[in-house]
């Protein structure tokens, strides 16, 4: 197992955001979490690499526990987050963000993980040394989710990458997002979109109020009466 989170709970004062929720994720799964504004999605990934404290609960990733570890540690073991609302250097042209995703490799082949970034990623070929801050919030999504994989990731994890994006480059992003899981990256996706999540993931989680209410693969959920009138938009005969 690459990923196992057991019992993880989080707490805001005398809130509790995250409930002790299970969850895992196998060695080139693509796996997506679902739920509502304000369900716990965003803050289960913020805890999981260690932007917040847990309350109580276990991460473990590649067998070892997390706990203690350093959030910037993180991305040389291979766990790397793109986070909601993109997190780009503005002032740093998009070349310079994406050498800064490389942080942890001084190796020769960052040359070469750079231009299979732009292979990738044509527009910021177009735009290598333009601002980051002037590009559309399409080419920032992607310029995000371009630096996290200058770190050669083997575990990427996605918040809301289709937050505040035009249908078309939502369609894009999914591409991409399908194109990096096929590369062998493996993938744990917070998505408010639940039917392009559960349409590009093999498995899924849905969270409600904190809780993980069903789990299961994408196929019974796409089927399930309860999940397509809740987050499918699609009412029940």
């Amino acid at each position: 197992m690459l990923l196992e989170v057991i019992g993880l709970e989080v707490r805001y004062g005398g809130i509790r955001a995250v409930k002790g929720i299970d969850l895992a994720v196998e060695e080139g799964e693509l796996v997506c979490l679902i739920g509502a504004n304000g369900a716990g999605k965003s803050t289960t990934l913020r805890a999981i690499c260690g932007l917040l404290p847990l309350h109580s609960g276990t991460v473990r990733y590649q067998d070892g526990d997390l706990a203690g570890v350093p959030a910037f540690r993180l991305p040389r073991r291979g766990l790397v987050m793109v986070p909601e609302g993109r997190g780009i250097f503005p002032q740093l042209t998009v070349e310079e963000n994406l050498a800064m995703g490389a942080f942890v490799h001084s190796d020769a082949r960052v040359k070469s993980d750079m231009e299979r970034q732009f292979e990738i990623f044509p527009r910021l070929r177009e735009r290598r040394g333009q601002t980051a801050g002037t590009l559309s919030g399409g080419e920032q999504q992607m310029l995000a989710i371009a630096r996290a994989l200058m770190a050669r990731p083997k575990l990427l994890l996605l918040d809301e990458p289709s937050m505040g994006l035009a249908p078309l480059l939502v369609a894009r992003i999914f591409e991409i997002v399908r194109e990096i899981a096929s590369h062998g990256v493996t993938i744990l996706l917070v998505e408010q979109n639940a039917r392009l999540a559960l349409e590009v993931a093999a498995r899924g989680y849905v969270m409600e109020s904190g809780s993980i209410a069903v789990a299961a693969d994408t196929r019974a959920l796409l089927a399930d009466p309860k999940v397509r009138e809740a987050y499918l938009g699609e009412g029940v005969a």
